[in-house]
């Protein structure tokens, strides 16, 4: 064999074990992301039951309850190492400069029907789309006129335009 073919053969075998280094990499972050959620969601709700109950025999943690197992110890060690936690989870393509869906719900609010704003909303569910309008209509920032919707002129529109 020639020292060509060894070196291709070479790349070729670290650039599949790097395709299975990125595979794996990518199923451990949604994972980490999924148990972050999870973990959240868990905090969130056991605040509420601890403060009106105390602990029981049965509920009280045992010492191997509280030592940290591997998965917690490799996800704080990630946190630690500059991977902040998220408040929300979030797609990864989400750009904070794209309009709120309250936001495109009251631009397109100028004599469409709802179904037509639901599928102007891209990505949107029409149940989402659908409380959304619904909030809007509450606070009076939209109005329904013949089954068609209409985006109300604000009050900080209106004193501008007066003064």
């Amino acid at each position: 064999m020639s020292i060509l073919d060894e070196v291709s053969k070479e790349k070729q075998r670290v650039s599949e074990a790097l395709a299975r280094v990125d595979a794996q990499r990518e199923k451990l972050t949604s994972e980490l992301s999924e148990l972050e959620a999870t973990e959240r969601v868990l905090t969130r709700y056991s605040k509420g039951t601890q403060s009106r109950r105390t602990p029981s025999a049965r509920t009280r943690r045992t010492p191997s309850a509280r030592t940290p197992t591997m998965a917690t110890k490799a996800a704080d060690a990630a946190r630690q190492r500059g991977r902040r936690r998220t408040t929300t989870a979030k797609p990864s393509g989400d750009k904070r400069s794209s309009p709120t869906l309250g936001d495109q719900v009251l631009a397109l609010a100028n004599g469409k029907t709802q179904k037509e704003i639901a599928a102007a909303c891209r990505g949107a569910r029409p149940n989402h789309v659908g409380v959304v309008i619904a909030r809007h209509k509450r606070a009076g920032r939209i109005e329904e006129r013949d089954g068609k919707l209409y985006a109300t002129q604000s009050t900080g529109t209106m004193q501008l335009a007066e003064i």
